[in-house]
């Protein structure tokens, strides 16, 4: 492939991106920070369509099922997956946390560390509700609230019971199940031309955070970065890694097929950024329509492998830093408490740093006030946060579908062997 030819594929164009905005955030930080608004621009362009992509593609996918039982079905499947893989991603953390010991060493005083810093997340966490709340939370005030709120479970709940009515309604809700289908094609129209900014919004994005927390802080705590890099990068190769040859296909084909995601993740920080993309990839990897855009969705809030793995592993680091013992059962809390207060968290920057403050607000041996010692690095910490929760909930909806018997595993096969290259479309 020549050099202009290579040069208009879109995930060549996004890492191009991400390494002028590290140049630049790293040698004219003021610029950096003040790029910004270009990745969150990209962003909220990206967003704007996420809502719409959704109700289509669900409403009208339950609206063509002759089997209503299977959404039931799918549904329970694709939770309990959820379950038993979330658990093992908070395993691992507090696995590698006390083994690896990153924290050890720093001897941080409680007293020294300013508590404000730490005030405003846990503030938010309070405010996050209990389960009753949660749950009251999932019913929308309006029909078009979720859609403006970008409120994901939200538009779900709207889209389920809009497909099952649908399914009531005879010769017109044919119609309306073909107009759900037209229309859901023309907002992956609209994400096919905002993708194109990619680049930019990478730039923008990667710039404002090399620029604003700069390089110095991520070597500052860099054993702890790089930890977390590590086991998120052996969760995904080894657990993913099985899961997914258990279902008949290669983790790493996987990976090069969906790397403009992952570059596009990388570069602005938000695995939301790639959510509509990555529902028409697993399409085209065979997956159910309906499965497709049920399970990523709902992963958003309840399969965040990378912010799973994070809680634990941050929670052992800021104890070992402060030098705070814990006892098993003090670890094995932690671990049950994570596995309620990671449900929830979105995609959003700086969603899994409120998580984690909910959790050490049930450990009060832990400082809360440790939280400022992480403050600096959860930028860097939540772009792989970011690309473990997309490559999760795409391996989950392969999976499932392959489960539920709503996977073309010929075209799996067929499109993964393509490489990366031809894959790139």
């Amino acid at each position: 492939m020549g050099v202009f030819k290579l040069l208009r594929v879109l995930y060549v164009q996004v890492l191009i991106g991400i390494v002028l905005g590290v140049v630049v955030g790293a040698f004219w930080p003021t610029l950096g920070v003040d790029l910004k608004p270009l990745g969150d621009a990209f962003v909220s362009l990206i967003k704007m369509a996420i809502a719409p992509v959704i109700f289509c593609t669900i409403a009208g996918g339950i609206a063509k099922m002759s089997d209503l039982k299977a959404v039931g079905r799918l549904g329970a499947k694709t939770l309990l997956y959820f379950e038993v893989v979330s658990t093992l991603a908070l395993g691992l953390g507090l696995l590698v946390g006390e083994v690896i010991k990153p924290g050890a060493g720093l001897n941080k005083d409680p007293s020294t560390i300013d508590p404000s810093v730490a005030a405003g997340y846990l503030e938010k966490a309070k405010h996050s509700g209990g389960l009753v709340e949660y749950l009251l939370d999932l019913i929308p005030k309006t029909f078009f609230a979720p859609f403006a709120e970008g409120a994901l479970l939200q538009v779900l709940l709207i889209a389920v019971i809009t497909g099952f009515a649908i399914t009531r309604m005879g010769s017109a809700g044919e119609k309306a199940a073909k107009a759900l289908d037209d229309i859901s094609q023309v907002f992956f129209s609209v994400i096919a031309i905002v993708v194109k900014l990619a680049p930019i919004g990478a730039f923008g994005a990667m710039a404002y955070t090399i620029g604003k927390f700069g390089l110095a802080t991520l070597f500052k705590l860099g054993a702890l970065v790089a930890t977390f890099y590590a086991t998120s990068a052996l969760f995904v190769v080894v657990v993913l890694g099985a899961i997914a040859a258990l279902a008949g296909f290669s983790i790493f084909k996987f990976l090069a097929y969906i790397r403009e995601e992952l570059l596009i993740v990388l570069g602005t920080s938000s695995s939301e950024s790639a959510l509509p993309q990555m529902i028409g990839k697993m399409q085209a990897l065979g997956a159910g329509k309906t499965t497709a855009g049920l399970v990523i969705p709902t992963g958003y809030s309840f399969n965040l492998d990378g912010t799973n793995i994070y809680m634990t592993l941050a929670t052992l680091f800021l104890a070992q830093a402060t030098n705070t013992h814990l006892t098993l059962m003090q670890e094995l809390t932690i671990l049950g408490v994570a596995m309620l207060t990671s449900k929830g968290a979105s995609g959003v920057t700086g969603a899994g740093f409120i998580t984690l403050a909910a959790t050490l607000a049930v450990v009060p041996d832990i400082p809360i006030a440790s939280l400022a010692l992480l403050v600096g690095i959860d930028r860097f910490m939540s772009e792989c946060r970011a690309l473990t929760n997309l490559v999760g909930n795409g391996v989950a909806t392969l999976v499932i579908a392959r489960w539920e018997g709503d996977l073309d595993r010929e075209v799996l096969k067929a499109e993964l062997d393509k490489g990366p290259i031809s894959a790139a479309g």
